[in-house]
């Protein structure tokens, strides 16, 4: 029996030369699971995604998605892609055996925490209080914050320029009236009437959200990175939500030990690996 992939639906072409299309997966002429492919990521053209790849029930452990995974793989370099990323569940060890048997290397995870709805706010340690950012202090904060992220970027393999551009875009789109954005909370936590970090969280489709956290270099180490995350968990609450969610790149063990200690779960692991 042979598995392979048939387009389920039309080729989707931009003039930037991003694409995108879903597929079957099929054995014979049987239909037994399902895949979108595209490289309309943000590292452009050259670097293609495969989406929501599943294999109905009766044909998983039979190695289908597998198979399913290299063809999508030969489709992205037949179109020009020179790089490929997944997006795995974490709670499916079967799709994190397989990205890390054909090769895939994890670079973030997404985490999240469900918040207890009947216990309150979770205490701040004493000495300590957080304050919305003022506007004074949002104009250096935005120009580091564009940097930061653009570094992240390239520290994992896009092009500086591109890097730039995204994350100028991506924080123009986030924060479109800057401290006056609705659905965004930009607070300074205070440890003894001194600044020494901040958070921001936003609230993407209803859901909280911490896009941004940091404690100033001079600051770190005191346990100043608990008390922002306490601080977000304080803010989602106040507006209403349960569920508060964050990305953690791998690498950075101290966040993600911070984030589990403090109850964060992962929800998917994302990996990359250059397509030969």
């Amino acid at each position: 029996m042979t598995t392979t992939l048939r387009p389920s639906g039309p080729l989707q072409e931009s003039s930037g030369g991003a694409r995108s299309r879903p597929y079957e997966v099929r054995v014979n002429s049987r239909r037994v699971g399902a895949l979108l492919l595209a490289s309309d990521t943000p590292f452009g053209p050259s670097v293609g995604e495969i989406r929501d790849l599943s294999i109905d029930g009766p044909d998983r452990r039979r190695g289908r998605g597998t198979v399913a995974a290299l063809a999508a793989e030969e489709v992205l370099r037949s179109w020009g892609c020179r790089r490929v990323r997944i997006a795995v569940p974490a709670d499916s060890p079967a799709g994190l055996r397989m990205a890390t048997a054909l090769g895939y290397v994890e670079y973030s995870r997404n985490m999240a925490k469900t918040l207890p709805a009947d216990a309150g706010p979770p205490a701040l340690p004493a000495g300590v209080r957080g304050r919305p950012m003022t506007e004074a202090e949002y104009g250096p904060w935005l120009a580091r914050a564009v940097v930061t992220y653009a570094e992240e970027w390239t520290s994992r393999g896009m092009p500086e320029e591109a890097a730039r551009a995204k994350s100028e875009a991506d924080h123009a789109a986030s924060l479109p009236q800057g401290l006056r954005t609705p659905g965004a909370d930009l607070v300074v936590l205070e440890a003894d009437g001194e600044p020494v970090g901040h958070v921001w969280l936003a609230r993407p489709g209803g859901e909280a959200y911490v896009y941004d956290v940091e404690v100033a270099a001079a600051h770190r180490g005191r346990g100043h990175g608990r008390s922002l995350m306490l601080l977000a968990e304080r803010t989602a609450l106040a507006t209403g939500h349960r569920t508060l969610g964050l990305q953690v790149f791998e690498g950075n063990t101290p966040a993600r030990r911070l984030y589990e200690s403090l109850g964060y779960a992962p929800t998917s692991v994302n990996f990359a690996k250059d397509l030969i």
